[in-house]
């Protein structure tokens, strides 16, 4: 068995290096990926990852694993990156970001294939819903043999473009520690600072000029806020922005923050802000779930794949994706109101377990790489059109 695994951006051999040497995660879930993968080595002859936009490398790892950075920008070279492909002759695959043509030369080849995906798709323009037309075309074929998706809202997506149900398993990081020994919050009466905190990348698309821009308008309401945005991206673009509407004393960039230091902070914190424009190929934003699992309120845009498991006034505050103003009244009416801050603390724990699934990233590849009757048989059981989805989906 030779797999190799293909992902859009990402840095696998940083990853391993880094956490070999007692590094922190960057994220949440990175270790047990990363070690999943050099499981998957001890069965196959040969194991290889694609990172498509990474520095350029080829080398093969202490573990076994042969890392691969394609050194791509975009638009990138799909033809260069079906050759990286190729040399490693595959007769597994498996494609965690969805281009059409690699699926084609799968098919063509046939290269027994699944789509492991964490992003969702988009259908706004008509431009996306041809694109995803075809997509969805290329993985119903049968050598396309399932199509894991991360979470329940965006596995509804991908059957909504038309991807058969049949094909289609949800699937979820471990976050396997129950939430309910942190007890539920309160405002406290007459704050005189609003904490807010956010975790992601810095770019336009997350909604991060949106953050800003409603701390410049609560400030405008004497209101006092304190913001402290984990994540890289666009810092340089941010700080001048933050300059410009003169918050520089309420915004606070903390850089890249260690996993295990992220929920300290989130609990800490009066409000997580999630706040992706739609235009950002969501997933399940797993800041959705740290905060609910510290019980800290919840400001999120409307974002298609967040309006499955969020409900405004109900376990989160939901505002109008892209409108700063918005989302400022939004944070003021949470701090205003006890109860309703209070209320959508306690509905935390419920919709952190109503997310939980039973399908894990590595166990849907490894029980497709295991291929015995049992395992096909377990896969079986867990797609999108089981019962045990249909009450998921319809609660």
């Amino acid at each position: 068995m030779r797999l190799v695994i293909v992902q859009y951006a990402g840095d696998y051999r940083e990853a391993y290096e880094r956490l070999a040497n007692g590094g922190p995660e960057n994220y949440y879930g990175q270790k047990y990926s990363v070690d999943a993968v050099t499981e998957m080595r001890k069965r196959a002859e040969s194991v290889t990852v694609i990172c498509c936009m990474t520095e350029k490398h080829n080398e093969v790892l202490a573990n076994g694993v042969r890392s691969i950075g394609a050194g791509f920008k975009e638009p990138f070279n799909l033809t260069e990156l079906i050759e990286l492909i190729a040399q490693q002759n595959p007769t597994h695959l498996v494609m965690r970001t969805p281009i059409r043509e690699v699926f084609n030369w799968a098919i063509d080849n046939k290269v027994r294939t699944i789509a492991v995906f964490a992003e969702s798709v988009f259908t706004r323009t008509w431009k996306d819903k041809l694109r995803s037309y075809l997509l969805a075309r290329v993985l119903n074929k049968k050598q396309i043999e399932w199509v894991g998706t991360y979470g329940i809202t965006s596995s509804l997506l991908f059957q909504q473009i038309g991807v058969k149900p049949d094909k289609i398993i949800p699937w979820d990081f471990i976050l396997e520690s129950d939430p309910g020994s942190l007890a539920p919050k309160e405002i406290p009466a007459g704050v005189n600072t609003l904490k807010l905190f956010y975790a992601g990348l810095l770019v336009q698309s997350k909604g991060v000029g949106d953050i800003l821009e409603a701390v410049a308008k609560l400030r405008e309401r004497n209101i006092s806020v304190h913001l402290k945005m984990a994540g890289k991206g666009e810092e340089d673009f941010f700080a001048q922005r933050v300059e410009q509407l003169q918050i520089k004393d309420s915004v606070e960039f903390l850089g890249i923050v260690p996993t295990q230091n992220l929920e300290k902070l989130m609990r800490e914190s009066d409000v997580v802000l999630v706040t992706s424009r739609h235009e950002y190929p969501e997933g399940f934003p797993l800041t959705i779930q740290h905060a609910l699992r510290t019980r800290t309120p919840i400001a999120a845009s409307d974002h298609p794949m967040f309006k499955t498991h969020l409900k405004h006034g109900v376990n989160s505050m939901i505002f109008e994706a892209g409108n700063s103003l918005a989302l400022a009244e939004c944070l003021e009416k949470l701090i205003s109101d006890s109860a309703l801050y209070h209320n959508l603390s306690v509905a935390s724990h419920s919709t952190w377990h109503e997310l939980r699934l039973p399908v894990k990233w590595a166990q849907l590849i490894d029980r497709w790489l295991d291929d015995s009757p049992e395992s096909k048989q377990w896969l079986f059981e867990k797609r999108l059109a089981s019962e045990y989805y249909n009450q998921k989906s319809s609660r």
